[in-house]
């Protein structure tokens, strides 16, 4: 019993903890970030979120404008929906430009075939 509690807590530890449902573009290169990031998520039927927070697109600037205050070289990983348009990525990347925050696209790996 014990270790079936062990296996599931260390399990429970590893889930992503954003649940939103996302199919993400793919990209050959890989690169991690090991500090703390805000993360803007945009589904396929264009709902925004703000570390898991629902906010609409209006919100966005001023929702990151708090996040981002006092923050050295603050970032923003954008976790956005393959299914969307350039513009409503240009869209999300213009407001982030204004406020000066570096973004980073969040994609999946694309999976070698042999």
């Amino acid at each position: 019993m014990f270790f079936l509690l062990l296996f599931f807590l260390i399990v429970s530890t590893m889930v992503n903890p954003s649940v939103i449902k996302l199919t993400l573009p793919q990209a050959k290169g890989e690169q991690t970030v090991a500090k703390k990031m805000i993360t803007l998520t945009m589904t396929a039927d264009k709902q925004y979120f703000i570390d898991d927070v629902p906010v609409t697109l209006d919100q966005i600037g001023p929702t990151l404008q708090q996040k981002v205050a006092g923050v050295e070289d603050p970032s923003v990983v954008l976790r956005v929906d393959n299914a969307l348009s350039v513009q409503d990525l240009v869209n999300v990347v213009d407001i982030g430009t204004q406020l000066k925050v570096k973004m980073i696209l969040a994609t999946t790996p694309v999976v070698a075939q042999q």
